[in-house]
């Protein structure tokens, strides 16, 4: 997922290509290494967060390499798979957590957590589901709640004088009205290929539930030859093919929030993305948050569908592991580092400073007050609501499908393969 990137990193955090190290060790003592996403507003939490703890330790501190997301994920596997992970493994969990339970490269931290049961208290239960792996708990739940949304431009509204979508048919109806204003319906930033996942997740569960991916996350035989399967992928592509999004999607790449800049500059009506999307469009957007011109909703129903519109799709956290390969004084610096800043209050503030609502329970305190409240309810409000909260395909399927699945989702939204084609590969790494 993004380009190779050469050898993997050692375990003591230094910087290769795609990566900037952000802290030094010093102090004398054992240091724990630390890589995270790059990304801003999110970095300078991770940043900070991990900066309060090395001034609390200083004997033991932790030193921190960002990426950037696409490079993440092709080096953290590489150097995982070679036994030179960090010692703090920071992801989504899921499949991939799973893969690095398999392969025997990341604690159990089950008994952790029973010691510290107040430290499991803080946080949401419903996080600790895409960090548990055959009934043990391998990651804590760290950061915020990801659900994706549909966020749009109330001006280009205005311009056609319409309302937000209520149906998949108003999606449909919007398209024509949009690009005879010269508007694009939706911004993508397809390069990235996960972008283009948020979609089908939407569209497999709006029409036939969360029963559909269950099956495939299951391994059950043929489970994307489903009909529900092959409507909904029939369906992503009559959106395409009417010229949906914004032309020229698949060279645009989320990583650089070009995907965003064409909401908020007005050239893109609408934009299914995740929540973090908020908080980078607030600080990169001019005045395009604070003067109330951005919109937000949760994807509406498709008609005729089976699926609750209350759902949501996404990321129920983020995850922090702790490498198997790791010496012990690492371990527990890593699980010190755990249950002081991870959860700690100020932590939490911070998050909610980025427009994000934190895994970590009574945050809402941290509301009052912040001109992101609205924002930050209906976020709480989704999560609460949603009868199912299901992981990112991606992230809940093992990576060898995953990359498999992202290859052909690519493929699909450039129209080069159709459903059948789609169905017929992505069941032929099922289970794998």
């Amino acid at each position: 997922m993004g380009l190779p990137l050469g050898a993997a990193l050692a375990a003591c955090g230094t910087s290769g290509p795609g990566s900037t190290s952000t802290s030094g060790g010093g102090g004398g003592g054992a240091t724990a290494s630390y890589w995270y996403l790059s990304t801003e507003p999110q970095e300078g939490v991770r940043r900070r967060t991990m900066e309060r703890f090395n001034q609390a330790n200083p004997n033991g501190k932790i030193v921190g390499t960002t990426f950037q997301n696409d490079a993440f994920k092709t080096k953290i596997k590489t150097a995982i798979g070679a036994g030179e992970a960090p010692t703090i493994i920071w992801g989504w969990g899921g499949g991939g957590l799973r893969s690095y339970v398999q392969a025997g490269q990341v604690e159990d931290l089950t008994s952790w957590f029973d010691e510290n049961a107040a430290v499991k208290d803080k946080l949401f239960p419903s996080s600790f589901g895409a960090a548990t792996v055959d009934g043990k708990i391998y990651a804590i739940p760290c950061e915020t709640m990801q659900p994706i949304v549909l966020y749009y431009d109330k001006r280009a509204f205005e311009k056609i004088g319409a309302e937000p979508p209520q149906s998949w048919g108003d999606i449909m109806d919007l398209v024509p009205k949009f690009n005879a204003k010269g508007i694009a319906p939706f911004s993508l930033g397809g390069q990235s290929r996960w972008t283009n996942m948020m979609w089908l997740e939407f569209l497999f569960d709006r029409m036939g539930g969360p029963e559909v991916f269950q099956a495939v996350f299951d391994a059950e035989k043929d489970a994307w030859s489903n009909p529900v399967a092959i409507d909904a992928l029939t369906k992503m592509q009559d959106l395409i093919k009417a010229d949906g999004f914004i032309k020229g999607f698949s060279s645009i790449t989320a990583d650089s929030n070009a995907d965003q800049a064409l909401l908020y500059t007005g050239k893109a009506a609408m934009m299914v993305h995740g929540g973090w999307t908020y908080g980078s469009m607030k600080q990169d957007g001019g005045d395009f948050v604070s003067s109330g011109n951005l919109g937000y909703m949760n994807f509406p129903p498709i008609d005729g569908g089976k699926g609750d519109p209350g759902n949501t799709v996404g990321n129920p956290g983020q995850y922090m592991s702790i490498s198997a390969k790791a010496t012990a004084e690492q371990k527990e610096i890593a699980k010190k580092f755990f249950s002081t800043e991870v959860v700690s209050d100020k932590s939490a503030e911070e998050w909610v400073g980025t427009g994000a609502v934190p895994v970590i329970k009574g945050s809402e305190k941290f509301f009052t007050g912040s001109e992101d409240a609205d924002f930050l309810n209906f976020v709480v409000g989704i999560a609460n609501n949603a009868k199912v909260f299901q992981q990112s395909w991606d992230q809940a399927l093992s990576p060898t499908a995953a990359e498999v699945l992202l290859d052909n989702i690519a493929k699909l939204f450039q129209l080069s393969i159709g459903p059948q084609e789609f169905a017929t590969n992505m069941n032929a790494v099922i289970g794998k």
